[in-house]
């Protein structure tokens, strides 16, 4: 083990030295990958050196997601302590279900829990669990509020039509859970947004009422903390009083910007959250921790119980439910997620966590200013975003974006609303700088004028 572990110590060096000089990874084409890199597996293993050199080119070629060009995703950056719990994680090798196997990692997943109520003020009893994902968050509060209007569910299935509710602009893990758990993709209402592509709250009580006059059973509305695209917040305090009006189980879909949670200036975005049944946040994003770390909570945590516990002698054999954490979780095996937020957390505290929030909005304005005085630029996106949206020269974005990449200088997605298509820039690596920011912008006209204007004019 020794071994290996200087051999991953050798690779980790080479990855940090990939990353600084060559920030943005030459893309190997599809049709090339597997005679690009030999990544066959075969009945003859290797000896150290030839996997060593093996592993170099892969990591040579892999994305580099950590480094100051990387701007595509929701995710982005890396931040030691963080990782230090994820490589923690991996050498204890604990499986989160028991007390008995995972031992004090299950306080650590209960502390991190309880302290996130805390700070979103739900009631004390309130509790909840880690997932592999945001899509996976989203499923199990959809199942969780599904068995809460009918408890039969669990046993009997479904048997009448039952409706959600969620924004146009939310994220498309919601139709496919509502396909996945039963409920079907024709039952989810697709709410419409105004221009900044928040939640119309009309025109969502206008489908509940719609709904109930054609005997469906609404269940569920799904408020967005942070679209994918513009990186809107929907009023929670607006559907709040919907969802109580119609009884109705209200989730608010952090995945994205539930950060804000940890900033005093910004967390005026979620009021109302308080009154929501349940609330997911993956700390993966904002936070700047490792893939994956998606946390759900819940003012329902007898739910929790009903939806996912199952009774097994074999497994459940010391201590009580509340410390056997597989009695609320959808997977039974399931690695240890919440040491890398507890050691990022416990080293630099809430007000660190803070900061970091704080830090993405500002490097958003930074952006947003960049491109308010530069006529060559259309801005999309508003204030109180960290998703910055812009079209430069009236280029395509979607060949704008493929441009960048191909010829490896920087990694940006694009995206579209209403009828529109454009680059969507996301300010979410806290490790960057102004001089970053307005870099990104310079290499953008760099490779328009260099490699996409002179190609065009030729």
């Amino acid at each position: 083990m020794q071994k290996d572990l200087q051999l991953f110590i050798e690779l980790a060096e080479q990855l940090l030295s990939e990353e600084e000089k060559h920030p943005v990874a030459q893309p190997i084409p599809t049709s090339s990958l597997y005679s690009a890199l030999d990544l066959s597996l075969n009945s003859e293993g290797v000896v150290d050196s030839e996997l060593i050199e093996n592993l170099k080119s892969i990591i040579k070629s892999t994305p580099k997601t950590a480094t100051k060009s990387f701007f595509n995703q929701l995710f982005g950056g890396r931040i030691g302590k963080a990782t230090l719990g994820d490589l923690l994680a991996v050498m204890l090798n604990n499986s989160m279900y028991t007390y008995k196997v995972a031992g004090p990692q299950v306080g650590i997943e209960k502390q991190v829990l309880k302290n996130i109520c805390n700070l979103i003020d739900y009631s004390q009893d309130s509790d909840g669990t880690f997932a592999p994902g945001g899509s996976m968050s989203n499923m199990m509060v959809l199942i969780m509020a599904r068995d809460a209007k009918n408890s039969a569910i669990r046993t009997e299935g479904i048997s009448t039509k039952m409706t959600l509710y969620t924004s146009a602009e939310s994220h498309y893990s919601i139709s496919k859970n509502a396909a996945l758990t039963g409920i079907g993709r024709k039952q989810v209402r697709l709410v419409n947004t105004d221009e900044r592509g928040e939640m119309l709250i009309d025109h969502l009580e206008t489908l509940i009422k719609i709904d109930l006059a054609n005997n469906y059973i609404p269940f569920f509305i799904n408020a967005t903390a942070g679209t994918t695209v513009l990186g809107a917040f929907d009023d929670i305090e607006a559907i709040s009083k919907i969802s109580k009006k119609y009884s109705l189980w209200l989730h608010v879909d952090g995945a994205y910007c539930g950060g804000v949670i940890f900033s005093k200036k910004y967390k005026h975005l979620i009021e109302g959250l308080k009154h929501s049944d349940s609330f997911s946040i993956n700390a993966h994003k904002m936070l700047g921790t490792p893939l994956s770390c998606s946390i759900i909570v819940t003012q329902h945590p007898e739910q929790l119980h009903h939806s996912f516990s199952n009774e097994a002698d074999y497994l459940y054999q010391t201590d009580g439910d509340d410390f056997n954490l597989g009695k609320t979780s959808m997977q039974c095996g399931r690695r240890n997620d919440a040491l890398k937020i507890w050691t990022l957390w416990k080293s630099v505290g809430t007000k660190g966590l803070e900061k970091i929030v704080n830090k993405q909005f500002k490097l958003a304005e930074i952006a947003r200013a960049y491109i308010k005085s530069n006529s060559n630029y259309k801005l999309y996106s508003f204030d109180d975003s960290i998703s910055v949206c812009f079209n430069y020269k009236d280029i395509d974005a979607k060949a704008l974006c493929t441009s960048l990449y191909e010829h490896a200088d920087l990694m940006v997605g694009f995206g579209s609303f209403k009828g529109e298509q454009f680059v969507r820039m996301v300010t979410i690596n806290s490790a960057l700088e102004e001089n970053d920011i307005l870099a990104f912008f310079k290499t953008l006209e760099m490779h328009v004028n260099d490699k996409m204007l002179k190609i065009s004019t030729s």
